[in-house]
């Protein structure tokens, strides 16, 4: 089992930040850098497991697109919008339970709580695998919403715990990736394990749910024995390099509350800032959704057989795998976040133009084209949200409580991405192709607004300092204030 700590992470907020920490020559308030080994050993031990993680995530939630392409849509006599309800209605209790997922697992240990939603939702995906009707796949898809719902969120939160506001993206970035991987290798192995289809009885599209599910419960178990739960426990680390890290954490969170208190909740749920940070999320994963619901389905529409649309959704996904690691690598360099949000919004919105412009018949190529210029623009943006959100946010359950936002609000998209591809749009899907642009500009404009208010807002409060003599070795003195306070700043 992952290590057993003997203080729960609110000791580890509080007490363990208390520690010595090795002399520096720098003042207590000063922010210091993480150690470039301990850095590695962090990325070593938390990356790996959590980006497979969230690639059994995206696989699960996603694996219906590949399950329909295979049969599933036939046998299960989705007519209609049936698919597009079945796909819909993950959406819903996965939105709702968020918040309260992020809240859960400031209570309990990341090792047990992650890991148990993960074998919760892989027995749900095992299940499946024998579903007989139209009726039985929509409870089991509200089932599969509510159990994955922590996750996103969760880990999310969890990176926080561990890096430095300014080092976020990267990781984030990094186990993100998983998903776009997930795209590519779930369009593998749903080519691979549709070859079976007739084994055992079970239908090519049934070996999908069953050896996926399976998979995911497997993971579960290892999560929770390996995922390690806070730097003042972490085994891997030597004792001095504990107490660098917890005290690096601790600077980074000067000035910030870190214990628990009701009220936290409900200031960011009333922060405007919150709901601004929400809608440029929405406008990006509702696109995201759309992309990893509908791509075969598009790429069958193109012209190509359904075994190969399978194979052909595997360059989009691998290019957007790439541009989400340089994405964020390249943010945490240069510290900025709603720029990138631009930009990326910006080459979404050209990828879809593409793909409502041309004929499949006629210019398939460019389509396909298309299709890899929306997934570099829409998944490198989902981490760099996740980094702007929490990096803004105040505090420790502020950040838990935003990143569910984010999730929860956000993640109500994906009920409209489930409508929008209809079979009667085939194979142009302009209806589709145009909502979508429609939210990618407006995640363009208001990231825009939102990189200006947060400029404009470090100023006044630089302004103030300057005035009232106010500099940073005062942070502990207002840190009841959170993002109040005038040594706060907030990141672009």
């Amino acid at each position: 089992m992952a290590e057993s700590p003997t203080k729960t992470e609110r000791d580890w907020e509080g007490s363990s930040l208390e520690k010595e920490a090795p002399e520096s020559p720098k003042g207590d308030a000063e922010p210091i850098p993480v150690e470039s080994n301990v850095r590695r050993k962090v990325d070593l031990h938390l990356i790996p497991l959590v980006a497979i993680l969230y690639l059994c995530s995206f696989l699960d939630r996603g694996n219906i697109g590949n399950a329909r392409v295979a049969g599933m849509g036939t046998d299960l006599n989705l007519t209609g919008i049936k698919y597009q309800l079945a796909a819909a209605v993950f959406f819903i209790p996965y939105s709702l339970a968020e918040i309260p997922c992020n809240v859960m697992l400031k209570v309990l240990r990341p090792s047990i709580w992650i890991s148990g939603i993960m074998f919760a939702w892989g027995i749900v995906m095992v299940c499946m695998t024998f579903v007989k009707s139209f009726q039985g796949l929509v409870i089991a898809r509200v089932f599969l919403g509510l159990t994955e719902a922590g996750l996103p969120p969760g880990v999310a939160f969890y990176i926080t715990l561990w890096y430095r506001r300014v080092d976020q993206a990267r990781p984030i970035s990094l186990y993100f990736s998983s998903a776009t991987l997930s795209g590519a290798f779930g369009g593998l192995l749903a080519f691979a394990i549709q070859k079976m289809n007739g084994r055992a009885g079970l239908r090519g599209w049934q070996w999908i749910f069953l050896l996926e599910g399976l998979v995911t419960v497997i993971f579960a178990l290892v999560a929770f024995w390996k995922l390690p739960d806070y730097p003042s426990t972490a085994k891997f680390l030597t004792e001095d390099e504990k107490e660098h890290l917890v005290e690096a954490l601790k600077r980074d969170n000067a000035g910030e509350p870190s214990h628990f208190e009701k009220r936290f909740i409900w200031e960011t749920l009333k922060d405007p800032k919150s709901w601004l940070q929400t809608v440029i999320y929405l406008g990006m994963v509702m696109p995201l959704y759309a992309f990893s619901l509908f791509l075969p389905t598009i790429i069958n529409a193109l012209g190509y057989s359904a075994s190969t649309a399978q194979l052909m959704t595997i360059p989009p996904y691998a290019a957007g795998c790439v541009c989400t690691i340089l994405v964020g690598m390249l943010s945490d360099r240069y510290k900025l976040r709603g720029p990138f949000v631009m930009g990326l919004s910006f080459l979404g919105i050209i990828g879809y133009a593409m793909l409502y412009a041309t004929s499949p018949k006629n210019l398939p190529g460019v389509g396909y084209a298309g299709a890899i210029l929306a997934a570099c623009g829409v998944f490198p943006t989902v981490p760099i949200m996740l980094a702007w959100g929490s990096g803004n946010a105040g505090s420790s359950l502020k950040k838990a409580v935003i990143i569910g936002l984010l999730s929860g609000v956000g993640n109500l998209g994906g009920i409209c991405s489930s409508f929008i591809y209809r079979t009667q749009d085939t194979p142009r899907f302009h209806l589709g192709h145009g909502i979508v642009i429609g939210f990618l500009c407006m995640a363009f404009v208001s990231s825009g607004f939102a990189t200006w208010l947060y400029s404009h807002l470090n100023k006044k409060k630089e302004a103030q300092c300057l005035q009232d003599g106010i500099k940073s070795d005062r942070k502990t003195e207002f840190a009841h204030l959170g993002i109040n306070s005038p040594l706060f700043r907030y990141s672009l």
